[in-house]
């Protein structure tokens, strides 16, 4: 009979050759996989939807159902290619600034091979990912950064992919976690453990789960709600694993109707440093124009659409 150690978890994780440890690179292969199935069968069944639900009210031509258009599904990929070295690096500056607070301001140490201390890291990260990713869409400096994984209007495991360059603002908020004890290293298994799931939710292959399970978890129902930029789903479903934080503060809201996914004005272009900066410039526009300090520090720091209120800006318009 097998009975837990408390050095079991340790040896396992010591016998992991260093390149694997990583729950991300370890899904790569996977992540080929189900972008490659996903496209096969999007290609097999074709559009089976009725011509009626094909156009969008104004005409235009609305996204197959599960479908991957060619360009799109290459700008995401790329996009993913690019964040893992950019993640690589952000890691490497957190890890230095993370070890620090955790071996000299840390009033304590948690044991790295004890099993409740991953399930700490694990939940601590998912709850601060809610509160990270719920701050990106309000805050518009850090929506710059974020909406390029909005900014396609398909829905598929390649739109999965679509991650941002710039993880600063996580590094920031996960700053807690070491300051409590929690080991750096798990910092960011726990990290890469929500990422891994969160690939899983972008499809529109799978319908709503088993109710307890949607109750709880993050599913692609619900996700599929988080990219629509219809009114309804707007800032909505931040969850990365635990859906319970949306429901917990407000953030939830069930999938009524097929999103419309994208961003509410989109960027018109596959073009991945566009797709990655077009906010950024649209922010320096902004901020240029705006003719006191309190509308230059709205434009960076309000939410996005955010526009000054005054008579003298209503009437310039």
């Amino acid at each position: 009979m097998l009975t837990y150690h408390p050095d079991m978890l340790a040896d396992l994780w010591d016998a992991v050759p260093p390149p694997l440890r990583d729950p991300v690179a370890l899904a790569v292969p996977f992540f080929a996989v189900f972008v490659t199935l996903e496209a096969v069968a999007a290609a097999l069944l074709g559009d089976e939807r009725p011509a009626a639900e094909r156009r969008a009210a104004d005409g235009r031509a609305l996204p197959l159902r599960g479908g991957m258009e060619r360009r799109d599904a290459t700008a995401s990929l790329t996009m993913g290619v690019v964040s893992i070295a950019t993640l690589t690096a952000w890691k490497a500056l957190g890890l230095v600034v993370y070890a620090a607070l955790f071996a000299y301001v840390a009033p304590w140490q948690l044991p790295s091979d004890a099993w409740w201390t991953w399930a700490i890291a694990i939940v601590a990260v998912d709850v601060l990912f809610y509160w990270s990713h719920r701050i990106s869409h309000r805050v518009r400096l850090l929506w710059a950064t974020h909406q390029a994984h909005h900014s396609s209007e398909y829905f598929n495991f390649a739109t999965a992919l679509r991650q941002k360059w710039n993880n600063s603002a996580e590094l920031v908020v996960w700053l807690p976690l070491p300051l409590l004890g929690v080991p750096p290293a798990l910092v960011f298994f726990g990290f890469s453990v929500n990422l891994v799931y969160q690939f899983f939710v972008h499809t529109e292959r799978i319908g709503k789960l088993w109710a307890p399970y949607e109750f709880v978890f993050n599913t692609p129902s619900h996700h599929r709600v988080h990219h629509g930029s219809d009114p309804l789903y707007l800032d909505r479903n931040y969850a990365g694993i635990l859906v319970i934080w949306d429901r917990l503060f407000g953030t939830f809201q069930a999938e009524e109707h097929r999103p419309t996914y994208g961003l509410t004005t989109p960027v018109g272009t596959y073009n991945i440093w566009r797709l990655q900066t077009h906010e950024y410039a649209a922010i320096a526009r902004d901020v240029r124009a705006a003719p006191t300090v309190r509308d230059k520090l709205g434009y960076v720091f309000g939410p996005p659409g955010w526009r000054p209120q005054t008579a003298d800006y209503e009437a310039a318009r």
